[in-house]
């Protein structure tokens, strides 16, 4: 299991160093569901793991030019005050609450990627600081609480309020990732202990699938890597709820996400004139 689990943190690397996000969507299952970890530990490493990747994972696209300091440093202060205090409030919140909403969280993300994605109108190169900040507290919160990374929230913001491109954003979102994930671990540290031996064998796996990932950025069609990892996030994500849900739930679950899946699909079709 172990190899299965650092084969996977590679995978999780590949997707932060394409993608700028997606990498504690990742983590936490494969640290829960493979190496076995209970919620609270598994959330807390999985920070570790996605910070250490994407502060590694900034190089190669500040290198390309593909990352605005400016906005990523503005927004990751104001995500690393959010995420602090997220991951404290954290510890009073049972584990299978902050797994149910991790799974909630997949699924918001999955429909977010599986949308056809808009065009940005703004040529702006850097975010208002405004709106960085009032953007990075709700987005820190939500990494604290449950462990996502948000560079799934991050990016749209970056694109569709900053204008700025989406090769950049992604870059910028790992600025971000990176400051809001060591601010959270912070918070959980205060009361949850970590098998470090385990967090960087899986942390030198995700870095070296962020290093692949950084330089097939740019080189893949975005629009197949956000549809493929969208539906693979979608059938992660109703795993994950299906291990927290009573048995009398599943049947709800299953229309759910089949009504999901039909309302992106009619989304998709062009209407006839």
């Amino acid at each position: 299991m172990l190899a299965l689990t650092l084969a996977a943190a590679v995978l999780v690397g590949v997707t932060l160093g394409v993608l700028g996000g997606g990498g504690s969507i990742l983590t936490v299952p494969i640290l829960v569901y493979l190496a076995g970890l209970d919620a609270k530990h598994a959330i807390a490493m999985s920070l570790f793991v996605v910070g250490v990747t994407s502060a590694i994972g900034v190089i190669a696209h500040a290198r390309a030019g593909r990352v605005r300091w400016r906005t990523g440093l503005v927004f990751g202060a104001a995500a690393m005050a959010g995420a602090y205090g997220g991951g404290r409030l954290a510890a009073l919140i049972p584990g299978e609450w902050l797994l149910a909403g991790f799974g909630v969280m997949m699924l918001a993300t999955a429909v977010a990627m599986l949308r056809e994605p808009r065009t940005a109108t703004s040529t702006r190169h850097e975010l208002s600081v405004p709106l960085a900040v009032s953007e990075g507290v709700v987005v820190g919160a939500v990494t604290g609480l449950v462990g996502a990374g948000g560079g799934f929230l991050v990016v749209p913001a970056l694109v569709l309020l900053g204008g700025l491109p989406m090769a950049v954003a992604v870059g910028t979102s790992l600025v971000v990732i990176a400051m809001k994930s060591f601010a959270a671990l912070a918070g959980y540290l205060a009361t949850v202990h970590i098998d470090w031996t385990l967090a960087l064998a899986v942390t030198a796996a995700a870095v070296l699938g962020g290093v692949l990932g950084g330089r097939l950025a740019g080189r893949v069609p975005d629009r197949l890597l956000r549809k493929g990892f969208g539906w693979f996030v979608v059938v992660m994500g109703v795993f994950v709820l299906a291990q927290q849900l009573p048995p009398v739930w599943w049947p709800i679950l299953a229309i759910l996400a089949i009504g999901a899946v039909a309302v992106i699909a009619v989304r998709r079709v062009p209407a006839r004139r």
